[in-house]
């Protein structure tokens, strides 16, 4: 039997957490999982308000928990694999075990199984999404729920679709500005869900698609969500950050610009972002992290829970603090930009410190493991924002937003604030934004995919993945401050021409899909 990233319906019941799911498909086997966000019936799942309600709920479980070699849950691709795949394919953290090892040193191959998984599980998603956005509108044409909640809930499934094939594109292709008009290899795309044997037959032929043939899609999945989702305030709870909204929509369409280098966009759906008057940033750099699901500054994170977590092996307070299997690397925390007396280094609200060893706190809960993770905050949005304007030259704005990110975790705001007479010109404010972004953002798992969009900086680009630290825990003494990290270097860096730039579509898909087996990344 083939095994691949297309399920089917097996007997009268459906597999929701389809794409990805290497399913082995039986007639004889009528329920595959017991488990309700799993398995639901193919003619009930759509067939009253609560059971839609339930599915809907189902897709954010896919997006959250994933599934990993048969029985497991590693948090792929949004409960926390991004983070810390995100992490340990840059160089501002170093994994010190096992665990992130090829991943860390780009030793992977198409059978790698973290590789694989993410591939997989980020296709059940999708196909998830699929299910529920065709389900949902049959519903609402048929009177079981209005047409608006129907929309809504395609607004949820559509922004997780998006998000979910903009992960696939920075792990699995090349950067956007890789060839003129992006028309180098993607990745496959669907938008109809595979629960017949004919469905899947078709799909079993499909290649990859261009970048930018699937960026067009992602924009037009966002473009649909902001129209049809509520606003932060409607919603109750944890769900005003776990759930879709429109601000969490226009805060991904930032990032996709982002990007495709269209910075007069960046700006336009920034602005509007700000114009919602929904968010605002904590009045410390922790805040967020000391209260996720009620944090204005919070936009979307998926949600955890002690009941209902991606486990031991991958949350994200787990891996980070208990186990501590991930620290911060001296490259970033001896990074000029970054200030000594910054309270970003406060300990214990931002930081611990172990044997000299500098470790996150931003995951508190490591008992629980209820931390969200962290798909976008607001800081990005401003930051953004600030990279934008600096890329357009214009200093005032761009100076503005960098510092509404960056005072509020200064010691002395008066002495300490940037002023435009810190900059030379905007070349020179524009290497601050990207230094802010490895301080604001470390450990949250937006490394990799600076990196990955850096590569064709016109001012200052990132040549191929840079040397980064053995993996092993650095000597204490290498954190010590007053000068940039300049080595030794364990890891070296990879140029951008190495195949190992790219992750490779796992063997697995390859030999099940006829339509991708002549589509590997060169050199795997």
């Amino acid at each position: 039997m083939k095994k691949n990233s297309i399920t089917m319906k097996t007997g009268k019941y459906i597999f929701i957490s389809f794409l990805a799911a290497a399913l082995t498909i039986s007639s004889c086997q009528e329920i595959i999982d017991l488990e309700p966000y799993n398995q639901i019936s193919e003619t009930t799942a759509f067939s009253n308000p609560d059971l839609i309600e339930l599915t809907v709920v189902g897709m954010y479980q896919a997006a959250q928990r994933g599934y990993f070699n048969g029985s497991d849950w590693r948090g792929y691709p949004f409960g926390a694999a991004f983070v810390q795949q995100g992490d340990c394919r840059g160089e501002d953290a170093v994994n010190n075990a096992a665990f992130y090892r090829f991943t860390y040193e780009g030793t992977y191959d198409p059978t790698t199984a973290n590789n694989v998984y993410y591939w997989q599980d980020t296709y059940r998603l999708i196909n998830r999404c699929n299910i529920v956005v065709e389900g949902v509108k049959k519903a609402g044409a048929d009177g079981i729920i209005t047409v608006e909640k129907a929309a809504e809930y395609e607004g949820e499934a559509r922004l997780l679709r998006a998000a979910a094939y903009h992960e696939l594109l920075v792990m699995f292709a090349r950067p956007y500005k890789h060839s003129s008009g992006a028309t180098h290899q993607g990745v496959p795309y669907y938008d109809t869900p595979f629960t017949t044997q004919g469905a899947i037959d078709e799909g079993l032929q499909k290649g990859r698609e261009t970048v930018a043939f699937v960026y067009g899609k992602i924009l037009e999945d966002l473009e649909f969500a902001e129209g049809k989702l509520p606003l932060k305030a409607s919603r109750t709870g944890n769900t005003k950050i776990s759930r879709g909204t429109k601000g969490a929509a226009i805060a991904y369409k930032v990032r996709i610009y982002q990007h495709m280098w269209d910075m007069d966009k960046v700006i336009t759906e920034g602005l509007k972002l700000i114009a919602l008057n929904e968010y605002a940033l904590g009045a410390q750099p922790w805040t967020c992290f000391a209260s996720n699901y009620t944090s204005s500054e919070y936009i979307f994170g998926m949600e955890n829970a002690a009941t209902n977590h991606p486990g031991v092996n991958a949350a994200l307070a787990s891996q980070y603090k208990r186990r501590m299997l991930i620290t911060i690397s001296p490259i970033v925390w001896r990074n000029s930009y970054w200030l000594s007396d910054d309270k970003r280094r406060q300990e214990p609200e931002m930081v611990f410190t172990t044997n000299g060893v500098k470790f996150t706190n931003k995951y508190k809960d490591d008992t629980n493991y209820t931390d969200a993770s962290p798909m976008m905050r607001y800081a990005e949005v401003l930051l953004n924002l600030a990279e934008a304007y600096a890329r357009k030259e214009n200093v005032t704005e761009g100076l503005k937003y960098l510092n509404m990110v960056r005072d509020r975790s200064l010691a002395d705001i008066a002495a300490q604030s940037y002023t435009a007479a810190n900059f030379a010109d905007s070349k020179a404010l524009l290497k601050a934004i990207l230094a802010e972004r490895r301080i604001e953002l470390a450990m949250e798992g937006r490394r990799w995919p600076d990196i990955h969009r850096l590569q064709h900086c016109p001012h200052f680009p990132i040549d191929g993945i840079p040397a980064k630290l053995a993996n092993a825990n650095p000597p204490a003494a290498a954190f010590t401050l007053g000068s940039e990290y300049s080595g030794p270097y364990g890891v070296a860096a990879k140029p951008y021409n190495d195949f190992k730039f790219v992750w490779p579509i796992p063997l697995v898909e390859l030999n099940a899909n006829p339509g991708l087996k002549d589509q590997q990344n060169p050199g795997y």
